[in-house]
């Protein structure tokens, strides 16, 4: 993996973790999305607008980029509203690589070195075991959480080969922003219109800048290196959000969470070489 992705992808799990964190403490996770969603849309526009180049063979690629964001957002909020984000973050997390990587390998013939392969295994493994073990799994909510992996999996496989056809940026703000109108109809739906006015908080609006930033840093990453490689090193914001935690006394470090962080490095240095 090129050094140059590597930085960029580490950079998008930083700014994908300080984001996740702020939505998970939000009282009404679901309108807090919508508004966080639509933000980044209005205030990435003027960018996307000066560095416009998008070209018309994007479009199958936006219109299934932006199905899979939507499902993502709907079930990541549906699952912070109903169990912990120490439980829902790595769980998806961690599923996402693994399946972008066998579904790269098998069904779109990628060819994936072995170091790459061992070191998505190793981070999909260190990121279940930073999650708090204490927790209660239910068979709901763990198939919840892997669906939110499938959802992340799906749209960064789209990506890969949709983000070719134009500028990174320009090619991001159509996908957010036809996510932001499905998304934000959904939840005036269900929240109505005084829940999203009362979700229009500093906190929502700082994630959305953090939605746009950070996946933007990993379509620029994706231009770079391999789908799998890029997947599970975001993955590794699940060890930040960890730290944050710990340091902040929300949640409880112990030995189990600390080898979980150990694998998470040492499969991002397998991959790094691959």
């Amino acid at each position: 993996m090129p050094a140059s992705a590597l930085a960029l992808a580490l950079a998008a799990a930083v700014v994908h973790a300080a984001w996740n964190l702020l939505l998970s403490s939000s009282k009404d996770v679901r309108s807090a999305t919508a508004v966080a969603v639509a933000f980044g849309v209005l205030v990435f526009a003027p960018v996307a607008a000066v560095l416009w180049r998008l070209h018309a063979s994007a479009i199958p690629y936006l219109a299934g980029s932006s199905a899979f964001e939507t499902l993502y957002l709907l079930l990541l909020a549906g699952g912070y509203s109903v169990a912990a984000m120490s439980f829902i973050y790595p769980v998806a997390r961690g599923s996402a690589p693994v399946v972008v990587l066998a579904v790269s390998a098998i069904a779109l013939g990628t060819q994936v070195s072995l170091p790459a392969v061992v070191g998505v295994l190793v981070v999909a493994a260190g990121i279940v075991l930073v999650r708090e073990s204490r927790l209660a799994v239910s068979p709901k909510n763990l198939l919840l959480a892997l669906s939110v992996g499938a959802s992340i999996a799906g749209y960064t496989l789209i990506d890969k080969h949709g983000v070719t056809h134009g500028n990174p940026i320009a090619y991001f703000e159509v996908v957010l922003a036809v996510t932001a109108v499905a998304y934000v109809g959904l939840a005036w739906r269900a929240r109505g219109g005084a829940a999203l006015r009362a979700a229009i908080r500093p906190s929502s609006l700082l994630a959305g800048i953090g939605v746009f930033g950070s996946y933007a840093l990993a379509l620029a990453a994706l231009r770079l290196a391999s789908a799998a490689s890029v997947a599970a090193v975001r993955e590794s914001s699940v060890v930040i959000a960890t730290a944050v935690l710990a340091i902040g006394g929300r949640e409880h470090v112990g030995p189990r969470r600390l080898l979980g962080a150990l694998a998470v490095v040492a499969g991002i240095a397998l991959i790094s070489l691959g």
